[in-house]
């Protein structure tokens, strides 16, 4: 588990909790404490994974075809 800090600047509570809950998210607690709160069964587990990994590979897809068609080529 890593260590998460955020700096407060000038008494600005409100701020530092925004960037606080943007960096957690950005972790994955969230999902993970989500995913803890109750028993997934394993069949559920590798489907979840699977579609997990399916999502990465389009993404991936779609940020290459992005920038291969030409538009950012000088």
């Amino acid at each position: 588990m890593k260590e998460i800090q955020v700096k407060v600047f000038d008494n600005d509570v409100e701020k530092a909790m925004r960037i606080l809950k943007k960096k957690i998210q950005n972790d994955g607690l969230f999902k993970r404490l989500k995913l803890k709160k109750s028993y997934e069964k394993p069949s559920e587990f590798r489907r979840r994974k699977q579609r997990e990994a399916l999502r990465r590979e389009r993404i991936a897809a779609a940020r290459s075809n992005r920038y291969s068609k030409g538009r950012f080529r000088r």
